[in-house]
């Protein structure tokens, strides 16, 4: 389990300009960013016990972030 934040700059630095201009241009891609950012603080505050909850909910929140990672990326790659 790792304590740092997967913020989509850091998982994708190669697509960093492509993020940013795509947060503006397209609506859906800014849900869908917004949506993995809420997510990722969640994990993050589970693991770093700042906002614990119980083992299942943490699995469940990294599925999440998860497959919106890998639909930002799908989306980033097209």
């Amino acid at each position: 389990m790792s304590h740092t934040p997967h913020e989509l700059h850091e998982e994708f630095p190669e697509h960093a300009e492509k993020i940013t201009a795509m947060k503006t241009q397209d609506t859906h891609f800014a849900r869908l960013a917004e949506e993995y950012h809420e997510v990722n603080r969640a994990v993050h505050r589970a693991e770093s016990n700042v906002a614990p909850v119980e083992g299942l909910a943490e699995v469940e929140l990294r599925k999440k972030r998860a497959s919106l990672k890998d639909e930002l990326y799908r989306m980033l790659s097209a």
